[in-house]
């Protein structure tokens, strides 16, 4: 059992989940400062100078003017800015992993191996394997027609 769990954790396995954890951790990061830093702000200068992440419903009744000053005050807040910019992160996110893994999808196809039209075909006579062009079999002589039998679907 552990040496199993040994050929597991060190054949790549567990290395290349914890690669894939600890780079998609930091690329979460950039995203979430791209969503954050560069798409939220002219989105919100476009809609009066509103800063997304300050958008909130205190369900208190109270009024705050800062999510900051609500949070501090422990008002229950119902933060739609942030699910906004959340949200984007997500999409954002989502499709930039679609683009990754059907790129490496088209990568990896090998094309199939055309099938190339077969060679020789059978001589219906004798059972001999003849030239697919021939109309006289080779070794009894025999005339061929265009109904003779086929190797796996040769020509006729």
């Amino acid at each position: 059992m552990i040496k199993e769990f040994k050929d597991f954790a060190f054949k790549g396995n567990m290395v290349d989940l914890a690669v894939g954890v600890i780079i998609g951790g930091a690329f979460g990061k950039v995203i979430t400062s791209i969503v954050n830093d560069l798409i939220m702000p002219p989105i919100g200068l476009l809609l009066g100078k509103v800063k997304f992440n300050d958008l909130f419903i205190p369900l208190n009744g109270e009024h705050y003017a800062t999510l900051a000053e609500a949070a501090a005050k422990s008002a229950p807040t119902f933060n739609y800015g942030q699910f906004i910019s959340t949200f984007l992160d997500f999409l954002i996110v989502s499709f930039v992993i679609f683009i990754v893994v059907k790129q490496i999808s088209k990568f990896r196809k090998k094309e199939e191996p055309k099938e190339k039209a077969p060679t020789t075909k059978t001589c219906p006579h004798c059972l001999s394997d003849i030239p697919a062009q021939a109309t006289r079999c080779k070794f009894c002589t025999s005339e061929l027609t265009s109904s003779a039998p086929t190797v796996s679907g040769s020509i006729q």
